[in-house]
């Protein structure tokens, strides 16, 4: 079983920045694809960011293209999201999840569900 904490959520206005946190309870990182998702009130949860497990692949959604990194230290079993020039568009919970993604290509967590490990979200809101 693998337990993901986010941190590093709160308020911020509009064109700051914050970097979300997501530390693993064992060692995930390294093996696991990670991801970023979000949900904001009245909508559905949506695909923000991925990596794949060494790395090499990430993929983004159009959204946050250019404006979000993902990134992970494997020695602290963290994955992070640096998010900047944020918009009040981006409140949301964010959620990391991990999973598996053929051929390590980042692309497939955009399909993670229920049987993907997640954490408890961290809210993000961004005032105008």
């Amino acid at each position: 079983q693998v337990q993901l904490a986010e941190s590093g959520g709160g308020q911020v206005q509009a064109g700051g920045s914050l970097r979300l946190s997501c530390a693993a309870s064992r060692r995930t990182v390294s093996i696991y694809a990670m991801g970023w998702f979000r949900q904001a009130p009245g909508k559905e949860r949506e695909f923000v960011a991925a990596m794949n497990w060494g790395g090499s692949s990430t993929d983004y959604s159009d959204s946050v293209k250019g404006r979000f990194t993902i990134s992970r230290d494997n020695a602290k079993n963290t994955v992070y999201l640096q998010m900047n020039s944020l918009k009040p568009e981006d409140t949301a919970i964010y959620y990391c999840a991990s999973d598996f993604v053929p051929l390590g290509d980042s692309r497939g967590a955009r399909g993670w569900g229920e049987s993907a490990y997640w954490g408890q979200g961290t809210q993000v809101t961004v005032s105008s």
